[in-house]
């Protein structure tokens, strides 16, 4: 932890980078920014928040564009959508069936692997949950992730420091 204040745009664009990969999401960018990049968690929560979001908004529809097109292309694709969507739907049906689409919130609201927005957005795309009603969903579960881990990192951060004095 390098406990300075890095606030210039390069820490800004790799923090929203960061919270934007499938699998890194909030669980890396704000331990990211907070610990590698010296960021103060107020400025390193937003731009995750934001960084998180953002690939839902284009994942939802985007899924359906490319499973139209996977299935009329040869190759592998299409065998590799219809696999992670039977692992969702085998993973997730009988709960989303007794919890509708407050489930979302939920999933991605619980930092851990194979979880989050992500994990969400394809959830609310196999389920057919509607668009305006998935993103709101998702966005919470990724704010109340978000606070999660800050919370976690910022702990971690007063610890090391306390055990850095002794």
């Amino acid at each position: 932890y390098t406990g300075h204040c890095a606030m210039d745009f390069t820490n800004l664009l790799r923090t929203l980078l960061a919270a934007m990969t499938p699998i890194g999401e909030l669980r890396l960018a704000i331990p990211f920014a907070i610990w590698t990049l010296g960021m103060p968690w107020y400025q390193a929560l937003p731009i995750s928040l934001v960084g998180n979001i953002l690939p839902v908004l284009i994942i939802i529809p985007g899924l359906d564009i490319a499973s139209r097109l996977l299935t009329h292309l040869p190759g592998p694709g299409s065998h590799l959508l219809n696999w992670r969507i039977r692992g969702v739907q085998r993973t997730y049906a009988q709960r989303f069936h007794k919890y509708g689409p407050l489930l979302l919130v939920g999933l991605v609201a619980v930092p851990l692997p194979f979880t989050g927005a992500w994990t969400g957005a394809l959830a609310a795309w196999v389920f057919q949950v509607p668009y305006r009603i998935a993103v709101p969903l998702i966005s919470l579960g990724v704010v109340i992730a978000g606070v999660l881990v800050t919370l976690l990192v910022e702990a971690g951060v007063h610890i090391w420091l306390v055990l850095e004095e002794s």
